[in-house]
């Protein structure tokens, strides 16, 4: 036994020695310098060095001593302190080790990688302890990208696995969505950088069931010591149930990483196809360890990950996601067959013999090794192609979960921000700008871009055609459209939002009576200057919360202007009365048409268009039902009119009603239902009401009516079209009424009699069931499959998912007032995730790469 130990321990030197040269050498000085320096950072902890803090920063790495590399760094950077640097006191000391995990050390690791660090960590560390060494990683990740190198640090305690924790859902960390397949990842992908060897190696596959009864009889036996290992458990308590929360969060790491997804969730596919018998990829690479295969191309981990998932694409005969999942592996690899070769010699070998068993021709390879110079056409075919393939993936393990009547095991509130920021990211409405992936080519210009207006009554269909093409009829002629949209100011934001409209880009518009060059050179330019393209993703509290308009403009008059009559003649009005909605002695409505455009806090970018003598009204509404009356201000709210005539007064006035009505939804008077705003636009009057849950516009005939109508709003203090006059729902919840989504609220009965459910429906419909009893764990459970499973709906080709699932919230009483909070397990949960160890300290997940 002793000799069989020893023999592993070498092998697994050696291999682990083989993929720190590997992760070097595929990287440039800056990287090498800082993978080589991060465990010292970790092990020493002084003023002179990155990543210092002061207070009880726990520091030192189990059985680490610094190289001599390290040390002349170590000694140049801490030359000009009196603080002489110490090394760490001996014996168990607070970091078990340092691993980098994921694609470093792979084929897949190029030179836009990152680079994911575990920071694994002794138990016994407290909050305080656990809270600064937290933020000595935010340092340390700040201080290599100065560096130009990314670096994510996850803290992970030791016992975490065996105990089933999770972190928080974050744009790194995948919270509750993923426990024993997160595992699986880092035993087959992790590349010791200091401290404790993984025990998990030394274990033989046959004895994965019987893992902590093996190892104590190893101990037992004195074949090894149990203070030299990193100990994070087995593999053999893998549920089925985490395939669902693990493929939710591939799909949502698609949204920046689509090649490396796409492999990810078929190995997910191919997984739940061998249940229950599914054999994780790690253990295959412990398997080549103990039979003493460590120098082998084939143990590389995104090479086992493509042919497990080519055996399972073969078996069920589906050779277009084979195809595909080839160019994925190609692209992520980044090695350009089709140019000079690199200096990595071992990745372009491994990638010529796949090519070749493949039979890719030159063609194929110099169409992909060109992806950075590839435009919309080509960008938008393979972002409809690997959304297509994620979708049926994603439908496939939905559809595996309801054969094996699985629940999920992932918590609600990770579920919902997932959910939302999928939503977000790829539901298919009308007037919502499809944002093209732009992890797929860097740069989607066009020199030239012509805005073809076809009106009523002709043979194509009336609206606006998009073309990269210079204006000339031969060009048009020839080719397809972009894009097309019934109204210009979408087609402006599709163009703006995905980058094929710059500051280089030349206009042409034709056909057009409604909008000429000089006007839609007006609109880009103020859009361009409104919307940035590139902004914050939203937190994960954003996307738990109603959504909320962050930037507004209201575009007056781009496509219909009532003032061009004016040109040349003589309009009678009087000063004394001018009002741009009933203008003149005619009355008439100087506001002709309303286009909206405007990012939300999900970062959606929405349009909408509304023309007619009501648009102002309409406009008014449809923007005010979109914030919830605890909604933060939007951040921008810009008013442009392109009117031929009086353009200062109509967009003066429009910003001021706009202003006054924004005001009025969101001001402290909340529980004044007589709340309202009376308009007259075209001769008539109508009145504006700011109800508990939604804004509703009535024309008022006269006084009577107008009274009738505030007395009404008096009695009731609900929407007339709620029809839920009986229903008492507690005024905290008005707050987080979001239009758009199912939101459920959870309240302990004032009896202690079971629990209240109040129900929000898309529209704010009401539903109240009091005296409940049973598990709310249960009821989210079962109301999140049905919704997941049953209410597919179809609306991007034959490949979409409805995303758009409930949101559940506990209303609860913090620091002495009423609150509304995320549902998770249980209301103590929440009290917990509010405590600042939560937020500045908890072990986050590691990305997978």
């Amino acid at each position: 036994m002793y000799f069989y130990i020893e023999t592993l321990k070498q092998r697994l030197d050696a291999i682990n020695q083989l993929r720190v040269d590997r992760a070097l050498a595929a990287m440039g000085p800056a990287f090498q310098q800082v993978y080589s320096l991060l465990p010292t950072l970790l092990h020493y902890h002084h003023p002179m060095l990155p990543g210092y803090l002061e207070g009880n920063v726990p520091c030192g790495v189990c059985f680490y001593t610094s190289d001599d590399k390290q040390t002349a760094l170590l000694t140049e950077m801490t030359k000009k302190s009196a603080i002489p640097l110490v090394a760490p006191v001996s014996g168990e000391r607070p970091i078990t080790g340092v691993y980098s995990m994921g694609s470093t050390s792979s084929i897949g690791q190029n030179a836009n990688s990152d680079l994911d660090v575990w920071v694994c960590h002794q138990s016994w560390l407290d909050n305080v302890e656990r809270a600064q060494l937290q933020r000595k990683c935010l340092l340390l990740e700040k201080w290599a990208a100065a560096q130009g190198v990314e670096v994510n640090f996850f803290l992970i305690d030791e016992n975490r696995f065996r105990h089933n924790e999770s972190g928080n859902l974050g744009d790194d960390d995948c919270g509750s969505t993923q426990h024993i397949l997160l595992l699986d990842e880092f035993y087959r992908t992790a590349v010791r950088m200091a401290g404790k060897r993984i025990l998990w190696n030394m274990v033989p596959g046959d004895e994965e069931d019987h893992y902590d009864e093996y190892v104590m009889s190893l101990y037992a036996r004195g074949a090894l010591t149990p203070n030299e290992w990193l100990d994070l458990g087995g593999l053999g308590t893998l549920s089925a149930e985490e395939y669902f929360g693990a493929s939710l969060w591939q799909l949502y790491k698609s949204i920046d990483s689509p090649y490396k997804a796409v492999l990810k969730t078929l190995l997910l596919e191919a997984y739940s196809w061998e249940y229950p018998h599914t054999q994780l990829l790690a253990m295959n690479i412990k398997q080549h360890l103990h039979d003493g295969e460590i120098v082998s191309f084939g143990l590389d981990p995104y090479c086992m990950m493509l042919e497990r998932v080519t055996h399972y694409l073969t078996q069920i005969n589906d050779m277009t996601r084979l195809d595909l999942v080839r160019r994925c592996f190609y692209l992520k690899v980044c090695e350009k067959l089709s140019s000079t070769p690199a200096s990595v010699v071992w990745r372009r070998e491994i990638l010529s013999q796949q090519v070749k068993e493949w039979g890719w021709d030159e063609a194929r390879l110099s169409m992909l090794d060109d992806r950075a110079n590839w435009k919309i056409g080509q960008v938008r075919e393979a972002h409809n192609e690997l959304l297509d393939a994620m979708m049926q993936s994603y439908r496939n393990l939905i559809r595996f979960a309801r054969r094996n009547n699985l629940s999920v095991s992932a918590s609600p509130q990770d579920i919902g921000v997932l959910t939302r920021k999928l939503y977000a990211a790829f539901e298919a409405l009308p007037g919502k700008v499809t944002l093209i992936n732009p992890q797929i080519s860097p740069d989607l210009s066009e020199q030239h871009l012509t805005f073809i207006h076809v009106p009523q009554g002709r043979a194509n269909r009336a609206g606006w055609y998009l073309y990269n093409q210079s204006p000339s009829m031969e060009s048009i002629i020839s080719h397809q459209p972009l894009e097309y949209n019934r109204y210009l100011n979408k087609l402006v934001a599709w163009a703006w939002f995905n980058g094929l409209l710059t500051p280089k880009t030349c206009l042409h518009i034709k056909g057009s009576d409604v909008c000429d060059l000089g006007r839609l050179q007006e609109l880009v330019a103020d859009v361009s200057r409104t919307f940035p393209l590139r902004v914050p993703a939203p937190t994960p509290k954003a996307l738990y919360s109603p959504c909320e308009i962050r930037h507004l403009a209201i575009i007056v008059n781009l496509e219909y202007d009532p003032t061009a009559v004016f040109r040349n003649q003589v309009v009678h009005f009087d000063f004394r009365k001018l009002d741009v909605f009933s203008f003149g002695q005619q009355q008439e409505c100087l506001v002709g048409s309303i286009d909206l455009l405007y990012r939300n806090s999900w970062n959606e970018v929405r349009t909408l268009h509304f023309s007619g003598e009501q648009a102002v009204l309409e406009a008014l509404k449809t923007i005010l039902g979109k914030m919830h009356q605890d909604a933060s201000p939007p951040d921008t709210v810009e008013v442009f009119c392109y009117s031929q005539h009086l353009r200062g007064l109509i967009r003066t006035r429009v910003q001021q009603l706009v202003s006054e009505c924004i005001e009025l939804r969101l001001s402290s008077t909340r529980q004044d239902p007589a709340r309202f705003k009376a308009v007259r636009v075209a001769g008539q009057t109508w009145g504006l009401f700011f109800e508990r849950l939604s804004v509703s516009v009535q024309k008022l005939e006269n006084a009577i009516e107008f009274y009738g109508a505030i007395s009404n709003n008096k009695l009731h203090g609900l929407s007339i079209q709620m029809e839920t006059d009986k229903v008492h729902l507690p005024p905290v919840v008005d707050g987080f009424a979001s239009e758009g989504i199912i939101q459920f609220f959870f309240e302990e009965s004032a009896d202690e009699q079971g629990f209240n459910i109040y129900i929000l429906d898309e529209t704010n419909r009401v539903e109240a069931y009091h005296h409940c009893e049973g598990s709310k764990e249960e009821l989210v459970r079962d109301v999140s499959r049905f919704y997941s499973s049953s209410h597919d709906r179809f609306t991007y080709g034959s490949s979409f998912i409805n995303f758009n699932l409930p949101q559940f919230y506990q209303i609860v009483q913090l620091d002495g007032r009423i609150q509304v909070v995320p549902f998770r397990n249980s209301v103590l949960s929440h009290l917990v995730a509010a405590a600042p160890y939560d937020q500045d300290a908890s072990a986050q997940q590691a990305r997978s790469n």
